[in-house]
This record gives structure tokens, C-alpha cells and sequence, in this order.
């Protein structure tokens, strides 16, 4: 009755428009539309910075059990459903170790605030993931990962989350609209990039099209690459973060791109020709010969950066997990901050591998976990005291109280034959993009999967499946290269319209300090995996002087 009256009131005296207010009282009506045993906390209408049109913000709860240590367990979620509404339903799978809902905006790397899904017209999702990372503050540093040490909590972070939410927030978006959902969209990068590849095998009929960007598609064996890289690093120094000054790095990747830079037919600064740069480049070369040589390293260092690119091995010499990539973005301030520096002080300015890499190992991706301080000298010396014998393979183990692993909970069933079968029939298209300098997830990973993927299906991958490396980018933007890029849009006219994505062109931001003089202004085309971009003829600095070609 009150509602009806202040319809009526309001737009008399000015405050609100006719059709505002109407868009206020279909958010509010969402509160007797929610599912059972979801709570609406909050709805409102409005806009921000980052969203170009009105929009109904909806945030709730569900899912709410007592999990252990008392601790109290929920599927926290936002939801905005813009005025302009085009039929489109996007699941935003949050990076990290989850534990906070973030703004559901449809954001990803390469794309700019126009570029948003929320801005393109769709509906969006996001959510914690199952769990609150602020509700183990007693385990200090920890605490963000203090969740595994629940196995429901686990799961829900590894896929379970996605599939409790999903048809809950597709029944809200649906009744709002009082419309049905025409196509479904994931999108998620690093550990979301992660979910999103789990949900095409888990969940095939979900998703019409994934978004994937730089995945921890095999995240516990990549989280033995922060105790490997914290191992070699400490050989060099006791405080690894003087292990490699950024003069150090600057020196690798100049480097790299003299022995390089070259060999996609153009000195450019940026080096596309990455698989016969790997053949090319000798790291031995740098090791100084005299006191007097200002462009080398000193052997120490070049082992130590040697063995972090090898990638972590047991005493058998047996990988467990990929190698790296010899790439430029090496230098990058991101690269630097995952793996030897930050500049947080309130972690005696150890890397983001110590604090979070340390902390979910020992917490999430191990059983039976590690109770480790939450203080940076007890994480840093969890890592450095593990073995590549008897620990790492504490991510394949189970229990009495975590019946899957966690590479079960955290791969798709068929994480080694991948085929997406089922994914493949329902029509489902993803398209994913890796920078080769990305210090958490090696894009050899990912390259291996799309191998497997291929010959797994005789070569008819690129039918469903587009994969783009990004010279240069670290961990998200950043580093020499070109960051600046949409592949949202390619994806839809994939999804919608059948239209395959060829090459996707990419710009180098103005704004990025990492980018060279020469690099300014620069466009470039990312070519389909395992195809890169060559110098053909005309304006180094643009895409149009390039073509896509496979290396023989």
C-alpha cells in the first residue's frame, strides 16, 4: 500500500520519473520472487563509474550451514540486471582464493569500461564462492585460505558454488525481465579462468559460451611453483626478496629480446615468435665472464632463474608441473610482484607466492592441510622446508574427512583427455588468451591442454575452442604489451551468429608505464594458437602489416 502510494507521490513532486520509479518497484518486488531458502538482503536501483545505464543491484544469501570451528558457511551474491537488458546472462567467476564478492560488472582483462558485460547489455552474477575470507582473522595472513580446512567449503570453492547458484540467479534475471534467458555466458580469469574451463566438462549445458583468461586450470600443481621459485630464490639470498634486482631483470629481458626480437621479422620490442624463441635463447649466455661486463648476471642468479623456468621437479626427475616461458614481461612490475618483491610492508615485502601461494598450499591444496601460522616467517618457512618428494603429493591424497583431492575438486574429471564432449554437442564456444609472461600460471599449461584437446579430436579443436597467446603480459595487464584488446564481443558473434574468431587485435595502452617509446601506439594481431603473428610488410605499428602464420 505504501509502495503504491509514494508511485504515485513521488513522480508528482519531481523526485522521480514515471518510469524510475516503476524500475524501483520491479527491483523491490525481487524480495517475493526469490527462490526458497534465498535471503535478498539489499535491492536497489542506480548507476556508477563503471556502469553506463541504470541497473537493479540485487545481493543475497544462500546456501547458510555451521561449517568446522563453528564457523557459519554461505553463498553470498551480487546480481545487476541493467535497464537495457539484451537477453544475455553472464556468471562472473571470481579470481584468487574467492571469499569476497566482487562488483559483478562482467569485467575482464584487455576489455575497457565500455566493454563491460554489464555494458553490453547482459545480466551478471558474481559471488564469495562459498566462504568469507574474513572469517579467520585469528589465523592471521592465513585466513583468506583458512576455509580448507572445511570440506564443503572446498568443494564450493573448487565448482560446487557455481552449480548452487546458477539456477537461482538465472530464476531472478528471468523473473525481472518476465523474459526467458536467450544465451548463457561464463567469464572468468586466473582461478576463474579455472572454473570456467571445470564448468565446460562439469556443467556443459550451462554455458553457451566461456570467456577464459590466463587459467590455474591445474591450480595445486601450480601452487608447488611458489615453494619451488621461494626454494631457488633463497639459494641466492637468504631474503629472497634481494634475490633479483629489477636491474637484474631488466637485463634478462634485454636479453631475450636481442636474441629474439628478430625472429617474428621485426625488432619491435615485442617478440610473437615464442616457440623458436625458446629454441633460440640460451639463459647461459648472460652468466658474466669478467667484473667488468655491465650486460650480464651473475651465475648464481641465472641458475636460480634457470631452475624457476624449469618448473618444479621431484628428486626422480619427474615434472610436476609445466616449464615457463622465456618471455620479455620478465622485467614487469607484476611479474616481480608474484615471485621475488611486493611493496607491501606488512609483508616484510615477501612476494604474493609467499602469502598466498604458502597459504593455500598448505590450507586448501594439500590433505591432510597444514595448520600454518598466519605470520610471513611461518609461511615462507612452510615453503622452504617443502618436499618435492613427500609433500607434493599431498594434492592427489584424501581422507577420512576430504573424500576428493584437490585436484579433483579443482580439475575437470577429464583434466587429462580432455574432449568437452558433451560441451561440443550442446554448440558450447570458449575462447581463451594467456600472457606468456604470466609468473602464477604457466601459459605451457595451457598450451598443453589445448595440445591434448586437439589430438584428443584429430585436430577439429579451433571447431569450439580459440586460444590466444599475449607476448609480454604478466598476470593480467601489465608488462611490454599489448593489453588492450575485446574478445568479448568476438565470442558473442561466435555464440550467436556462428561467426568464428579469427585474429583478435590488440593495442598497447597509453596508460601503461611498462610499455617501451617504440612500443606506443601500437596495434598487434593475436593469432589462434599455435599460429603468431608475423611481420609482413608496411607500419610496424599497426596489426594490418601483420599475418597469422604456424611455424614449420
Amino acid at each position: 500500500m505504501l509502495l503504491a502510494l509514494l508511485s504515485l507521490i513521488l513522480p508528482f513532486l519531481g523526485l522521480v520519473s514515471s518510469n524510475a520509479y516503476a524500475d524501483i518497484l520491479r527491483c523491490q518486488a525481487l524480495v517475493t520472487k526469490a527462490p526458497q531458502n534465498v535471503d535478498i538482503k539489499t535491492m536497489m536501483v542506480g548507476r556508477d563509474k563503471d556502469v553506463r545505464s541504470p541497473y537493479c543491484l540485487v545481493s543475497g544469501v544462500m546456501a547458510q550451514r555451521m561449517g568446522v570451528n563453528s564457523k557459519l558457511y554461505a553463498i553470498q551474491f551480487e546480481l545487476r540486471l541493467p535497464n537495457y537488458w539484451q537477453g544475455r546472462f553472464a556468471y562472473q567467476f571470481n579470481g584468487g582464493v574467492d571469499g569476497e564478492v566482487k562488483p559483478a560488472l562482467g569485467k575482464m582483462t584487455g576489455l575497457t569500461v565500455s566493454q563491460y558485460a554489464i555494458n553490453q547489455g547482459f545480466a551478471v552474477v558474481s559471488s564469495n564462492g562459498g566462504h568469507d575470507a574474513r572469517a579467520y582473522p585469528e589465523a592471521g595472513l592465513a585466513g583468506v585460505a583458512a576455509f580448507g580446512h572445511d570440506p564443503e567449503a572446498r568443494r564450493d570453492y573448487g565448482y560446487d558454488a557455481v552449480q548452487k547458484l546458477n539456477p537461482v540467479a538465472r530464476a531472478l534475471v528471468e523473473s525481472y525481465y518476465e523474459s526467458p534467458i536467450k544465451y548463457a555466458y561464463g567469464l572468468g580469469q586466473s582461478n576463474g579462468g579455472r572454473m570456467a574451463m571445470v564448468a565446460a566438462t562439469r556443467f556443459p549445458t550451462m554455458f553457451d559460451g566461456l570467456l577464459v583468461g590466463y587459467p590455474g586450470f591445474n591450480l595445486p600443481k601450480a601452487a608447488l611453483q611458489q615453494a619451488w621459485d621461494t626454494q631457488a630464490l633463497h639459494q641466492v639470498n637468504e631474503n629472497i626478496s634481494r634475490a633479483l634486482t629489477r636491474r637484474d631483470l631488466v637485463v634478462f629481458a634485454k636479453k631475450i629480446l636481442d636474441q629474439c626480437d628478430g625472429l617474428d621479422g621485426i625488432n619491435d620490442d615485442m617478440v610473437f615468435a615464442t616457440d623458436a624463441c625458446q629454441n633460440a635463447f640460451d639463459p647461459k649466455a648472460l652468466v658474466c665472464k669478467s667484473d667488468f661486463d655491465k650486460h650480464c648476471l651473475p651465475m648464481l642468479k641465472v641458475a636460480a632463474l634457470m631452475k624457476m623456468h624449469a618448473g618444479p621437479h621431484n628428486s626422480k626427475d619427474q615434472a610436476l608441473y609445466a616449464d615457463w616461458v622465456y618471455d620479455t614481461g620478465i622485467r614487469s612490475n607484476n611479474w616481480r610482484m608474484w615471485k621475488v618483491e611486493s611493496t607491501i610492508a606488512d609483508w616484510s615485502h615477501k612476494p604474493i607466492s609467499v602469502v598466498m601461494g604458502a597459504s593455500a598450499l598448505a590450507h586448501i591444496f594439500t590433505t591432510p592441510y597444514t595448520d600454518v601460522a598466519g605470520d610471513i616467517y611461518s609461511l615462507e618457512n612452510y615453503l622452504l622446508k617443502f618436499d618435492f618428494d613427500k609433500d607434493a603429493p599431498k594434492i592427489y591424497a584424501t581422507n577420512n574427512q576430504f573424500k576428493e583431492s584437490a585436484m579433483a575438486m579443482m580439475t575437470p574429471p577429464d583434466a587429462a583427455k580432455p574432449k568437452l564432449t558433451a560441451f561440443h554437442q550442446n554448440g558450447g564456444k570458449m575462447m581463451i588468451f594467456h600472457g606468456n609472461s604470466d609468473p602464477v600460471f604457466s601459459v605451457k599449461d595451457t598450451m598443453r591442454w589445448y595440445d591434448f584437446l586437439d589430438f584428443g579430436l584429430a585436430g577439429r579443436a579451433s571447431e569450439f575452442v580459440r586460444f590466444y597467446r599475449v607476448p609480454g603480459m604478466p598476470h593480467g595487464e601489465g608488462g611490454p604489451s599489448a593489453d588492450q584488446f575485446d574478445m568479448l564481443q568476438p565470442l558473442i558473434a561466435w555464440v550467436e551468429r556462428k561467426q568464428a574468431p579469427q585474429e583478435i587485435v590488440a593495442a598497447t595502452r597509453a596508460k601503461n608505464p611498462e610499455i617501451t617509446a617504440r612500443m606506443a601506439g601500437m596495434t598487434r594481431p593475436l593469432c589462434p594458437y599455435p599460429a603468431y603473428a608475423k611481420y609482413n610488410k608496411g607500419d610496424f605499428l599497426k596489426a594490418s602489416s601483420f599475418q597469422c602464420v604456424v611455424a614449420k
